[in-house]
């Protein structure tokens, strides 16, 4: 019995792997007792041990989506799936594009600031494209200049419809999730940060809509792509309420006011659409409005502290005498006087607000004033410019520089010229990777005489020098046509309102100073706007225009709207508010009296400087790019830093391409000749090149330039005057400038020395027999005449007695055959010192085909020996081509009375090549002069015959003639004696 319940324990035990039973010793007496102990052991510990966890619950994320279109693009907020513990928060995407914008208040309820301290930090992080940093951390570093510029498309709208006193610290954070690359994420982040401050319970007199708008052949888009973008004349950012314009940004190639206030009709009516989505969502998912303490001045504390100061205030602000500083001196005094007379009431409540409530009573005074008496504070008109003042070429030994001045604000403006190289590099989201034209804004606390410290990027002055930039971006020429990386600084030497437009005026002048090739100029003015509003609707019910702020107005009014432009069109625009919104047709009302105003300053600018100076009049770099092969840029890459040791010039290689920026044109000259010396360029006919002279022979000089190759200087091309012996004028490591006049059939090079020379006067002999008086006018022009191996020639195919074809080389002038310099090293060993005498005495040996060297040799075998006479050169120059000269240096047979004689039969079959003394040839007419014929040969080459004295015959061009070579004159052209 005991047997059978084991076994059944134990076959139950391997059906439970967890029931582990202890072997026990059944043979034992007793044994039957342990194990049923043991049984009970193991259940026990099987009751107590824990139980397996339950498997986690599915999570349901609650969102909620609303989706709208614009410009047949699907645009849509989504809330509630992502960074739900912020106060608000909203996913915005566009095609692939995804934006999310959150937002968050301080928790305390007490305001700590007198102003609203609202942050916005825009974040574009390299993962949204699918890149890793190329930094040395592999992290994003601190905000680059267009996360700035984008945090403030976003603030600038946002910050007006904040509650009035509402104080609260409110930080917005952007983050980019995803970008295609294809939408630029800034006029998203501004619609989701709308949004999620919808969703939150910060109080916000919103929502607002932000679009897009580009023109491209006229048409206007909505939300244009990067692509469109870089084909559109214009980039138009515009928020609006939906009655009411909260910000204006423009970027434009010259469009006109016109153009412009249809643009932005379009985009209001555009923009609108993405508010009612705002407000659906909010409804579906939004918070219950919180309750924060706004900072606010009791009424009857204003009043106190208005009637304290507004009498003073009044009579300082129509005295138009005081300077910024002056006036400024006078207003604190009555601040000043205010506090003394509270703290004597000992009324703190009253001192908490004293400042705001002053600046309150300063800008009621200033407004009333100019509403009902159209009087400004410093005396001028409504439309009125301040005095101008323009001065370019302010530090000569900059690029270019300029001082300008408004009134009391004024920029110092500077050039600095750089290689392409020298380009920022962008490495945001969109756009391009690189920006060659850079305008850097800085307004040191100097300029308006304080103490402050320099920090990093300072988000208003990115702003400023940003619209600056767009401003003059427009009349920059292409870079093809200029490839210099172009630098501006703005350095803000005085403020008093409207200092960004001022860097538009300065930088322009500027740049023309610098010898940049602008089309014409570009000025800015701000224009200003001083409302009354009715309390019982909010509407404005009358307002003043006002041209050329000041900064007091600035501060005090309602908005600063800047315009820039040349006389065609505007170029940029910003437009920032205080109130919660302008009407449309007042910002476009505006656009007139801005357009008055530029045109006022345009023309005094050109008074100053209205063209381009020549670049390289003043102290402007120097630039040049040359193109190389892949091979030759290995070995400069090498040498690279040794060249700009030496030189002091900078060198970059990119993209195949080599590009060399000096300071002077010396430097240059030197830095190009080492770089062509190392790497070599392609060898062009009529292009001069300095080379070293390598060795010198009895005929001529071999010459290394251009990175090794070698060419053969003739010493029939070292002067325009003959020359004896070629050691009495150069030697071995003589640095020469030699032009390239042509090559052989070989391939070798021809230079010449006398080509980069000046021509020198005619000489009255055309031959070395004996004067003409009047040669100089009837031969001046024999050389100047065309031949048909002149460079203009047709090629054409030559034919010899066997009726073998010879084509011409492939180059236009014909030339010399030259041979290397190890081949004449080679020849000069091999013919010995004898012979060497005679090669010392004759030209290059002239080509001639395999067969007629043959047929040479075998009659110089069969005849018996007989004197030789080398030829004489023939050369006829044409200053079209570079030069024509044909020489022989074969030792020929010297003709005898028979072979004459064959040759007066057969006149026909000649070449100039071997012309010499003697030689009787058949010629044709080509001209007549006063003193003699022009004579062209049957292969093209000329020579000429002199009249004799009263012996002049009448002669038609055309005519054959039978000649006699009677002497050659000084540039070895044949002259001729007719044979009876």
């Amino acid at each position: 019995m005991s047997m059978a319940v084991a076994s059944s324990l134990r076959s139950l035990a391997r059906r439970r792997p967890r029931l582990r039973l202890p072997a026990a010793p059944l043979a034992v007496p007793g044994a039957r007792a342990a194990f049923l102990s043991g049984a009970a052991e193991e259940a026990a510990a099987d009751a107590a041990a824990p139980a397996a966890p339950p498997a986690p619950g599915r999570k349901v994320l609650e969102s909620f989506r609303e989706e709208f279109e614009i410009g047949g693009r699907t645009i849509a907020f989504e809330t509630g799936k992502i960074a739900r513990f912020a106060n608000g928060s909203v996913v915005i995407s566009m095609e692939d594009t995804h934006v999310l914008s959150t937002v968050a208040a301080a928790k305390s309820s007490e305001p700590v600031r007198d102003f609203l301290p609202l942050t916005v930090d825009y974040q574009e992080k390299q993962y949204a494209q699918g890149i890793i940093p190329t930094t040395y951390m592999r992290r994003e570093g601190a905000p680059k200049e267009r996360e700035l510029l984008c945090g403030r498309i976003i603030d600038r709208p946002i910050r007006p419809l904040f509650p009035r006193g509402f104080y609260h610290e409110v930080q917005i954070t952007v983050n980019v999730l995803s970008s295609d690359g294809k939408q630029d994420p800034d006029v998203m982040a501004a619609n989701a940060s709308s949004a999620a401050l919808m969703l939150s319970d910060i109080p916000w007199n919103g929502p607002i809509g932000v679009i897009r708008v580009g023109r491209i052949d006229g048409n206007f888009i909505l939300n244009p792509t990067v692509d469109e973008l870089g084909l559109s004349d214009l980039n138009l950012v515009y928020a609006c309420s939906r009655d009411k314009t909260l910000m204006i940004d423009v970027q434009a190639r010259e469009i006109t006011e016109r153009d412009l206030q249809a643009g932005m009709k379009l985009a209001h009516s555009e923009a609108i659409k993405c508010i009612d989505p705002q407000i659906r969502l909010a409804k579906r998912a939004g918070k219950e409005k919180k309750e924060y303490k706004i900072s606010l001045i009791s009424d009857t504390s204003y009043e106190k502290i208005r009637t304290l100061s507004e009498a003073p205030i009044q009579e300082v602000f129509t005295d138009s005498s005081y300077g910024k500083f002056e006036r400024g001196e006078a207003l604190e005094k009555i601040t000043q006087s205010v506090k003394a007379k509270l703290e004597e009431e000992n009324d703190d409540d009253s001192l908490k607000f004293l400042s705001k409530a002053v600046d309150t009573v300063r800008k009621q005074v200033i407004r009333k004033r100019i509403i009902e008496e159209g009087l400004r504070v410093d005396g001028r008109q409504l439309d009125e410019v301040r005095p101008l003042y323009c001065e370019s070429n302010t530090y000569p030994v900059l690029h270019g520089s300029a001082l300008f001045s408004r009134g009391d604000t004024q920029v110092l403006c500077t050039v600095t010229l750089g290689a392409p190289g020298d380009a920022q590099r962008l490495d945001s989201l969109v756009g391009p990777p690189t920006k060659r034209f850079m305008l850097h804004y800085s307004f040191p606390p100097f300029s308006i005489n304080e103490v402050a410290k320099r920090g990093g990027l300072n988000r208003r002055e990115v702003g400023h020098g940003t619209l600056a930039e767009k401003a003059l971006l427009a009349v920059l020429p292409p870079e093809n046509d200029f490839p210099y990386t172009v630098r501006v600084n703005s350095e803000v030497m005085a403020s008093d309102g409207s200092t960004s437009m001022a860097s538009v005026c300065g930088g322009s002048m500027a740049l023309m100073d610098a010898g940049i090739p602008v089309r014409e100029h570009v000025a800015g003015v701000s224009v200003g706007l001083v409302s009354q509003v009715d309390p019982t609707t909010g509407d404005i019910s009358n307002y003043r225009i006002l041209t050329d702020i000041l900064g007091l107005e600035d501060h005090l009014g309602d908005m600063d709207f800047k315009i820039a432009g040349t006389r065609k069109g505007i170029t940029a625009i910003q437009l920032d508010i205080k109130p919660a919104g302008i009407p449309l047709d007042i910002i476009c009302e505006s656009l007139e009296p801005a357009r008055k105003a530029r045109n006022q300053i345009l023309d005094r600018m050109d008074q100053e400087i209205s063209t381009a100076r020549a670049i390289n009049d003043g102290s402007a770099p120097r630039l040049a790019t040359l193109s190389f092969s892949s091979d030759a840029l290995r070995k400069l890459l090498f040498h690279r830093k040794k060249i700009e040791q030496e030189t002091g010039a900078r060198v970059s290689v990119s993209d195949g391409t080599v590009t060399i920026v000096a300071k002077t044109q010396p430097i240059m000259d030197k830095a190009i000749e080492k770089v062509e010396f190392l790497v070599g360029r392609e060898i062009e006919v009529g292009r001069t090149y300095k080379g070293t002279v390598s060795s010198i022979k009895e005929y001529g000089a071999f010459v290394e330039f251009n990175g090794g190759q070698q060419g053969l200087l003739h010493i029939s091309e070292l002067s325009h005057e003959p020359v004896a012996k070629i050691s009495d004028v150069l030697t071995v490591g003589q640095v020469l400038s030699l032009m390239c006049i042509g090559q052989d059939v070989r391939g070798n090079i021809k230079l010449s020395l006398k080509a980069t020379l000046p021509q020198p006067r005619k000489k009255k002999d055309l031959e070395s027999n004996g004067p003409l008086p009047s040669q100089e006018v009837g031969w001046a022009a024999v050389e100047n005449m065309p031949s048909l191996g002149a460079a203009d020639a047709e090629p054409s195919s030559s034919k010899h007695e066997d009726g073998t074809t010879v084509e011409p080389p492939a180059f236009s002038t014909p030339s010399v055959i030259i041979r290397s310099a190890a081949d004449c090293d080679a020849q000069d060993a091999a013919t010995g010192p004898k012979k060497r005498a005679k090669v010392a005495k004759s030209s290059p040996r002239p080509y001639k085909a395999p067969h007629e060297r043959q047929e040479v040799r075998t009659a110089t075998a069969k005849k018996t020996p007989v004197a030789t006479k080398k030829t004489k050169k023939v050369k006829i120059e044409d200053p079209e081509s570079n030069s024509l000269e044909t020489s022989g240096s074969e030792e020929v047979p010297e003709h005898t009375a028979s072979n004459t004689e064959d040759l007066k039969q057969s006149p026909v079959n000649f070449r100039s090549g071997s012309m010499k003394l003697g030689d009787v040839v058949t010629a044709k007419v080509y001209q007549i002069r006063a003193f003699g014929l022009v004579l062209e040969l049957s292969d093209g080459a000329r020579g000429m015959h002199k009249f004799e004295v009263n012996g002049r015959k009448e002669f038609e061009v055309g005519q054959e003639l039978l000649v006699k070579c009677s002497s050659f004159n000084a540039k070895g052209i044949p002259v001729f004696s007719l044979v009876d």
